[in-house]
Parts: structure tokens; C-alpha cells; sequence
């Protein structure tokens, strides 16, 4: 481990991109604690000791940034939430989008630039509805005598902050070590476990210090658990299926290309922690919108059974991550498209007839593998939850568990990304032995 710490530092382009990554999530912890003017922060910090309702969900994936209501206080969540709309809208929902989708790089940018207007839009409504229903909620304290201009006024600077977090998360992908967005996300969980560790601690032998024995072996199932979902996260992540390809001899002028024998390497999980991070802001997003009618009773019941710590939020939330997780795998890869690659070439599978059985036979064995790997996902995701309500721990900390499986999955992703970079230059990394 020390060699391969000693190892990227002797890289000098890695080196400058880890240090000009940690220099953006140092911006970005800083900005945590600028707040929004007009707000008195105070109310809202007594308010959500306890971690409930939105509260506690929106300031576990802002870093805290929500428990000071700074400028960053919604979090990334609006463009993770308008980049879902654009992907889904880009399966041939709307033909443009779709055209788009197929014409590469350039196409890319144009979604990408329809992506950041949506973020705006989307910043816009969370924002203002963040706004209202928060100051309704602490009857009308967070933000004394407040006006349709100030409420106008802070979704403003909130969407402000959300579009400064997308521009960070892109100076991360383009100039650091890649995976801007998940990694700012990575920083603001991590920012959080202090404050997690303290809350089982108060709650476990400072509020109950008369059951000593009961609170350890509860510490001790905690434990138990949170080293099961690290193990069960790095098993998915990293396994993987080998389909064997077989490429045909080729004769071209007086030398003989093909005839080798390869694999495609079909991971169980190949959408990562991503279904997860957009299962969370798609539950997330009707709860912000029904602040806006906090005193409608059809609001009251979204926000008391939309959380995913409830029985019908958790079983949304589980299906949302086995659909997202088919829905992005399979963006990712497109088995019709592989299948006409690999007979441009002149592979093929053996036993398996180039053309459409081979992409039949690659979407059956990646149904099959996305199945498996969703199901496991959705189980590790809401398996602390499940403990922490059985445990009677604070409801900030039950969100902890998916806040754990996003780190450990965005840790792997991110030694990943280091250790080929360090392969490249003929380093050993962090994996390979």
C-alpha cells in the first residue's frame, strides 16, 4: 500500500490530478458553510438535530451543506435528477434527443448543454420549494417576515450554488482523476461519518447508559453489518462474466491478421453505484415538491411514505435500483451494436452465429448478470436500513447505509481509475499484485 502511494506520487500528470482534486472538494467544503442571507441558521440547526424528514435525507448527500443552509445546501442532486429526464427522454422519446444520442462525441455536448439548462429549471423549483416548506415546517422562523421576493431570492442563490457544483464536478472529470460528480458526492458523505459515529454514540451510551451490555452487542450487529455491505459491494463490483470471442484468419496482402482467441469481460454490476445515487434524487424529488403544499393532506402522506426508510419508499426505492441498473447497463452497452462490431472484424462467438444470435445471445447472458447484480445491489442498499430501525438508531444514520454503498462503490471506481494510470507507466497499483 505505502509503494503504491510512493508510486503516484512519482507520476507527475497523476500527481497534479490528485492535488487539483483535492484543492476542488477543499472549494467545496468551504462552500458548505457560506449561508444563504436572510436565513437564520440557528432554527434550522435545532430543528434537525434529530435528522428527520427531508432534513435528514437532503443533508446526508449535501455534506451538511443543508444544516448551515448555505449556497450549496441542495447538493448536486438537481442535475442528477435532470440527467436521468435527458437519458430517458434520449430513448427515442423525443426523436431529436435520440439522434443526438447516436452522433457521438458531438452529440454528447448538445445533451450535455440540455442537461445543465435542466439542472437550472430543476435548481429553480427545489430551491424555492426547499424554501417554503422548510420555513412552514419551523413555523415561519427560518426566515423571519418572509416575501415572495425572498423566497425567489434564495432559490436563486441555490440555484447558483447547484450550477457551481456541476461546473466543479466537471473541472473533476475533465482535469482531475474523472468521475467529478460521484466523487463530489463521495466528499459530502464522508464529511458526514464524524457527525454519524457521534449520533449512534449519544443515542446508544449517553440516552440509554443503563443497558451497557444491549448497546454493545448492538454497536457489535452495526459493525457486523456495515463490514458485510463493504464486502458485498466489492464481490459485485468486481465480478465479472467472459464471454469468449474468437476472431477468424484473414489474409491481407502477404500477411495474416486475426486468429486470435479474447474475451468481452461482462461485469454483474456494470452500472456501478449510479442506480442507487438516481434512485435516492427521483425519491427525493416529489418529496421537495410537495413542500410546496406542506398543509395538504396528500402532501403530508408523500412526505410520511415516499422516505425510503418507510415500507412503501423502501419498496419504490428497490425498484427504482433494479430498473435503473437494466436502464443504465444497457445504455452503456448495447448488445446489437457489439454484436455488428464484432462481425465487421470477423469474431465471433463460439457455438454462436454472427448477426443477431450473437446479440441475443450477449442481451440474454447480460439480463441474466444485471438481474443478479440488481437484486444484490437493492438488498445491500436497504439491509442497514432494515438493521438500523430494528437497532433503533437515529434516522440520519439509517440513510447512512446507501451513503456506504455509494462510497465504497465510488472508491473503487476512483482506484480504478489510478491504478490504470499507474499500469500505464509500468507501476504496480493498488489491485494487481
Amino acid at each position: 500500500m505505502f509503494k503504491t502511494v510512493s508510486n503516484i506520487w512519482k507520476v507527475e500528470d497523476l500527481r497534479k490530478r490528485i492535488l487539483f482534486t483535492l484543492f476542488i472538494l477543499l472549494v467545496y467544503r468551504i462552500g458548505t458553510f457560506i449561508p444563504v442571507p436572510g436565513v437564520d441558521k440557528s432554527v434550522l440547526q435545532q430543528a434537525g438535530q434529530s435528522g428527520e424528514g427531508l432534513f435528514g435525507l437532503l443533508n446526508t448527500f449535501s455534506g451538511g451543506a443543508l444544516y448551515q443552509f448555505s449556497i450549496l445546501a441542495l447538493g448536486i442532486m438537481p442535475y442528477i435528477t435532470a440527467s436521468i429526464i435527458v437519458q430517458l427522454l434520449s430513448m427515442d422519446v423525443i426523436p431529436r434527443f435520440a439522434e443526438w444520442a447516436k452522433e457521438g462525441e458531438s452529440g454528447k455536448k448538445k445533451l450535455t448543454q440540455i442537461t445543465r439548462y435542466g439542472t437550472v429549471i430543476l435548481g429553480l423549483i427545489q430551491g424555492f420549494g426547499t424554501a417554503i416548506g422548510f420555513n412552514r415546517q419551523y413555523q415561519y422562523q427560518m426566515i423571519p417576515g418572509a416575501t415572495i421576493t425572498d423566497y425567489i431570492m434564495i432559490a436563486i442563490i441555490l440555484t447558483a450554488g447547484v450550477s457551481f457544483l456541476m461546473w466543479l464536478g466537471e473541472q473533476i472529470t475533465e482535469k482531475g482523476i474523472g468521475n467529478g460528480i460521484s466523487i463530489l458526492i463521495f466528499a459530502g458523505i464522508v464529511a458526514r461519518i464524524p457527525t454519524h459515529v457521534r449520533s449512534i454514540y449519544t443515542t446508544t451510551f449517553v440516552d440509554n447508559a443503563g443497558n451497557l451490555f444491549l448497546n454493545i452487542v448492538k454497536i457489535l450487529l452495526v459493525l457486523i453489518v456495515i463490514v458485510a455491505v463493504i464486502v458485498g459491494v466489492i464481490f459485485v463490483q468486481q465480478g465479472i462474466r467472459k464471454i469468449p470471442v474468437q476472431y477468424a484468419k484473414r489474409v491481407v496482402g502477404r500477411k495474416m491478421y486475426g486468429g486470435q482467441s479474447t474475451h468481452i469481460p461482462l461485469k454483474v454490476n456494470g452500472a456501478g453505484v449510479i442506480p442507487v445515487i438516481f434512485a435516492v434524487s427521483l425519491l427525493m424529488f416529489p418529496i421537495t415538491i410537495a413542500q410546496f403544499w406542506s398543509t395538504h393532506a396528500w402532501a403530508q402522506w408523500v412526505q410520511s411514505n415516499l422516505y425510503y426508510d418507510q415500507p412503501l419508499g423502501m419498496v419504490l426505492y428497490v425498484i427504482l435500483i433494479i430498473g435503473f441498473t437494466f436502464f443504465y447497463t444497457f445504455v452503456q452497452i448495447n448488445p446489437v451494436q457489439m454484436a455488428d462490431q464484432m462481425k465487421k472484424n470477423g469474431g465471433y462467438i463460439p457455438g454462436i452465429r454472427p448477426g443477431k444470435p450473437t446479440s441475443s445471445y450477449i442481451t440474454r447472458v447480460m439480463s441474466r448478470l444485471t438481474l443478479s447484480g440488481a437484486i444484490f445491489l437493492a438488498l445491500i442498499s436497504i439491509l442497514p436500513v432494515i438493521f438500523g430501525s430494528l437497532a433503533d438508531l437515529p434516522r440520519d444514520v439509517r440513510l447512512g447505509g446507501t451513503s456506504l454503498l455509494i462510497v465504497i462503490g465510488v472508491a473503487l471506481d476512483t482506484m480504478k481509475q489510478i491504478e490504470t494510470q499507474l499500469i500505464k507507466r509500468h507501476y504496480k497499483g493498488f489491485i494487481n499484485k
